[in-house]
This record gives structure tokens, sequence and C-alpha cells, in this order.
């Protein structure tokens, strides 16, 4: 079925918006919202969903429930679904074109919103792609919830040096929990880790609490209310 999607806007929408943008593969589908009256930030995360492969889109409840988290904390967010996913042209690329989608997206906010710190934000396979792309696109913050160590290869990636969150549920049955926690003690300057008992890949019965870790994970990074 064919989605009939807007062009871009040349200004960031003051509304919850889908439309879609020119990306590398083709077009990408992309969906924005703001926060509320008042409580607007100077910045704008964009939040990356799962492995296409295993269903990842950006409608995953994790993935909207990040966006949550980031727009009631004041940020503008964005969202979309990578190269052959919903409405989005092109075909799978293991991460490399993922990454290059999230390029042309990160290119798009910055145009529309000069000036604002540049947040990324993924779940699982998401997570890596922002994690390898964080550097390369100059994030002002980072936020990866369980990360797929194990499942990727993380060794080469070029860490960032922008404040990091990491979530990792303690009962994942997707992604090693001990295998992300022993990578995390690799490293030299390693982020800030929430450990959520008795949680899932998937966070069932636990969004809420996603939603709080988040919330009060990046507090402290916040950047400066947008002048009214």
């Amino acid at each position: 079925m064919t989605v009939s999607l807007s062009s871009a806007p040349a200004a960031f929408p003051g509304e919850a918006s889908t439309f879609a943008l020119a990306g590398p593969a083709g077009r990408l589908e992309v969906a924005t919202d703001v926060p509320a009256d008042g409580e607007a930030r100077a910045g704008v995360a964009v939040i990356c969903h799962p492995n296409p492969v295993q269903g990842g889109t950006m409608g995953n409840k994790v993935v909207t429930m990040l966006e949550r988290a980031l727009r009631e904390s004041g940020l503008a967010t964005v969202r979309f679904n990578f190269r052959g996913v919903g409405a989005s042209e092109g075909s799978y690329d293991e991460g490399r074109g993922e990454s290059e989608d999230l390029a042309a997206v990160a290119g798009w906010a910055r145009a529309v919103r000069p000036g604002d710190a540049l947040w990324l934000a993924g779940f699982s396979f998401g997570g890596y792609v922002v994690l390898r792309s964080a550097r390369r696109l100059g994030a002002d913050a980072l936020i990866t919830v369980a990360p797929p160590v194990g499942r990727w290869t993380f060794e080469p990636i070029a860490l960032p040096d922008c404040p990091w969150l990491v979530v990792q549920g303690e009962e994942d049955e997707v992604v090693d929990p001990q295998a992300v926690f022993a990578w995390l003690d690799t490293l030299a300057s390693p982020p800030a880790l929430v450990r959520m008992p008795e949680t899932g890949h998937f966070f069932h019965r636990r969004l809420l609490d996603l939603r709080g870790a988040v919330k009060n994970g990046v507090r402290a990074w916040l950047p400066p209310l947008r002048d009214a």
C-alpha cells in the first residue's frame, strides 16, 4: 500500500506531524512532535527504532515511550522509519545505510532548528545506529536503551564524548545484559547506567519505569528553555 505523505516542511512543525524527507535511498517517513507550551527547550531529539528485519518501526512502544519522555523533558522530537520500513524507500543495509538515514534526518533537524542541541536516542538496533553515528554527527547527548552488545560489533566504534545514558533490563531475553555490563566496564569513560531489575527486552509492564528512568537520567543535561 502506498502512503501519501507531504514533503518535508521548511520549519519544524508546531504540532505533531508526519511527512516525507529526502534520504540517501529515497524518501524517509518522519514523525515530529513538540513539548507543551512554556516547556520547550533549545534542543531536538532524533530517535531510532529496532531492527527492521525483526519488525522494528518508529511505532515500537519502547520508541514511543522514549519519545514521550524526551518531549516531556522539553525537547522537540523526531522519529523516522529506516529505509524499507513503512513508507520509507530503500532496503535494509545492516546498520550502514541506516546510519546514513539518521544523518539525513539529523541534518534536516539542524537546518530547521539552528542553534539547538542535537540529542540522539535509540532502542536495540537503533541504539547501535545512534552510537556508531554520535561522534560523526556531533551529538550533544546520547541515550541507548538495550544496546545490542554481542549481536553487533561495538569495538571499532569511535565513542562519543557527550553525556550518555544507557538503560538496560536485567532480564533481557534478546540482548545479554551481562555482555552489556561487561562491555561498559571496559570503557575508559563509561556512560551513566540504569539497570532495571525484572525487566525484559521490550519493557513489558515497565514502560512507565523506562519513562521515569530516562527523564531522571537526562535532567542534568537538558538545554535551556527556549525564548518565548
